[in-house]
């Protein structure tokens, strides 16, 4: 929760254009999975398809994301990140980066790892209650593992 709250206030205090949390978690979800319909991603998140529908049309609106005919060849529109929502996405990325660097600065790296593994025993455990495997498979979610950042020897103040 600490964390959270730490790269939450983050962004509000280094840039107010910042993603908001669930457009973070779609366009991620996007961006990894290529282009997916709102049964997907509610699917995906465990949510009710209206939520999704309420959270992608902001994400519509704001050419974070586009409707696109399913690649598949399937009857239902998909949607996919644009350019925009990729840029903003890997800014946003590198922020949540460089505080979790921070937040570990004077760990060592073997305590980095340590963190590392935890955490992905951690989402294994959720995962496994609703009956989903972590991390993804390739089909499920490319590269969605977590990767701390590990700490580099630095004198530089703020690394």
């Amino acid at each position: 929760m600490l964390l959270s709250r730490h790269q939450v206030l983050a962004r509000r205090e280094r840039d107010p254009e910042r993603l908001e949390r669930s457009a973070y978690l779609l366009l991620s979800r996007l961006d990894t999975q290529g282009p997916m319909s709102i049964g997907q991603l509610a699917d995906a998140f465990g949510l009710d398809t209206s939520t999704v529908n309420r959270q992608t049309a902001a994400l519509l609106r704001c050419g974070l994301a586009e409707r696109v005919a399913d690649p598949d060849g399937g009857m239902a529109r998909k949607l996919r990140i644009t350019a925009e929502g990729g840029r903003r996405l890997a800014g946003d990325r590198e922020v949540n980066r460089s505080c979790l660097a921070r937040v570990v600065a004077d760990w060592s790296p073997e305590e980095v790892r340590e963190l590392e593994d935890v955490l992905v025993r951690l989402n294994r455990s959720a995962e496994a209650l609703e009956g989903r495997h972590w991390p993804r498979t390739e089909e499920d979610d490319a590269g969605a593992e977590c990767h701390p950042p590990v700490p580099q020897e630095s004198s530089a103040p703020g690394q």
